[in-house]
């Protein structure tokens, strides 16, 4: 499933296809919460810094565990420097610099590809149960 990252409303949309396929993949209360919350602080990104991009959603299986992968795409001007935007209390938007560096706590895997002028991908995925050793 691919959709749309270009306004407010779409971060709503974001928030509430997560909750529900995170459900429909099993997860527990608090296992969804992560993953929305990951996923509202990723899209809201992707829209402001971003200029707007789009979010793909799959569905993953490894033996028991159930997992959801999410795809943050834009093609905004890239992150310049990415250790410093991954540094918690680094902000470009006057926030509390939690965004980046709290998204990747809260999930099993955290990618993010970029280039200056080149826009910025990331992926994150969530299982349930947790993957030994996380």
């Amino acid at each position: 499933m691919t959709a749309p990252i270009g306004s407010d409303v779409d971060l709503t949309w974001v928030r509430q296809r997560v909750r529900k396929v995170s459900a429909e993949a099993g997860f527990g209360l608090v296992q969804q919460t992560k993953l929305v919350t990951a996923a509202s602080e990723l899209a809201r990104n992707t829209l402001l810094h971003g200029g707007g991009g789009h979010l793909e959603i799959a569905l993953l299986h490894r033996g028991r565990a159930r997992g959801v992968r999410l795809v943050f795409t834009d093609e905004g001007p890239g992150i310049p420097d990415v250790d410093q935007a991954m540094t918690d209390g680094w902000s470009t938007g006057g926030g509390l610099g939690l965004g980046l560096s709290g998204a990747k706590r809260l999930v099993h895997d955290f990618t993010l590809e970029t280039a200056p002028g080149r826009g910025t991908t990331i992926t994150v995925v969530a299982w349930e149960p947790a993957p030994a050793g996380l």
